[in-house]
């Protein structure tokens, strides 16, 4: 288990536990149960105080975390008879956006996401989930298709933002992101999205402009990430945490402004602690995003997503 910046004092504690249950089972006629319990409550103690008042810098340092599951767990483990599908039909595939036809529920949907990867070996074929042009408008040919077919489409978005390298921008990166943009408002078919670690900017807005948008509790979702705020704005990236702070990047702010539609609650300690339960709990929201929209002609949901993006912010103003 990785331990965050945060998190030193329950290090501690925990491996001193996992240290006499070590000893006890060099030595079996040590009995150490007690003590090492004692630990444990201590420590899942420690564990539900910090994270009930985490930080929004905190959260972005969850969000982050290497060990929570990433989009090609979720597709693995929610979905059936997964084809993935590859390549924009112009330049080249992009391996930080992964998506294919798929059932969820027995229902046909195509599934699209950022993946960051697993390793190190992963991350770097992966670009770490930062897409390209090409990783967009390889989402904007799966969306054709599903559209073609009237299939609901489902997006996992994790991703510090569109990559920024000198290539990219030679090939369009600002115009892939806006054509996604642009094709995700004008979709005829159910479409919903989950934020289930970062949202950075523009990228995470590509395959979140959606008619149901939801977060994982300790995720973020903001237009920029809080070092180039700081950097931009006090010309010192160690500002961070007055950037997170400002930017009210949290899932609890987001859904309080009516940016998103619903927060979707984390295993104690974040989704890195207890994969299964936090991929079940993903599942479960976006089995009732798309129960919610079934039945809804193109036109309806069309006007309505529309409709959602350009009242966004007003909750927060009325407030």
């Amino acid at each position: 288990m990785q331990y965050l910046e945060f998190e030193k004092s329950l290090a501690e504690i925990e491996g001193k536990s996992e240290e006499l249950r070590a000893l006890a089972r060099q030595n079996t006629g040590m009995d150490v149960e007690k003590e090492a319990a004692a630990l444990d409550r201590k420590a899942e103690a420690m564990l539900r105080d910090l994270y009930k008042g985490l930080t929004p810098w905190q959260k972005c340092q969850v969000a982050r975390h290497p060990d929570r599951p990433h989009c090609k767990d979720y597709i693995e483990a929610l979905f059936t008879e997964y084809t993935p599908l590859a390549g924009d039909r112009n330049f080249a595939d992009d391996h930080a956006v992964m998506g294919g036809l798929a059932r969820f529920n027995d229902q046909p949907v195509m599934v699209i996401g950022h993946e960051k990867g697993h390793d190190t070996k992963s991350r770097i074929a992966r670009n770490f989930g930062m897409a390209r042009p090409e990783g967009y408008r390889k989402a904007i040919r799966l969306m054709d298709l599903a559209h073609r077919f009237g299939l609901p489409v489902i997006t996992l978005v994790d991703t510090p933002g569109a990559y920024p390298g000198k290539g990219a921008e030679e090939r369009g990166q600002s115009e892939a992101i806006a054509r996604a943009t642009q094709k995700c408002l004008s979709l005829g078919v159910p479409l919903v999205s989950v934020i289930i670690g970062e949202g950075g900017s523009g990228g995470a807005v590509a395959f979140a402009t959606a008619n149901r948008v939801a977060m994982l509790e300790h995720s973020v979702y903001s237009v920029i990430s809080p070092e180039g705020c700081a950097s931009i704005l006090w010309k010192d990236a160690d500002k961070m945490r007055e950037a997170a702070e400002a930017l009210r990047l949290t899932a609890q702010d987001l859904e309080k402004l009516g940016v998103i539609d619903r927060v979707i609650a984390e295993p104690l300690g974040g989704a890195q602690r207890d994969r299964a339960a936090a991929i079940a709990s993903v599942g479960k929201a976006l089995g009732a995003m798309l129960k919610d929209l079934a039945g809804k002609k193109p036109d309806a949901l069309v006007r309505a997503r529309r409709q959602k993006f350009l009242e966004i912010g007003g909750k927060g103003l009325a407030a």
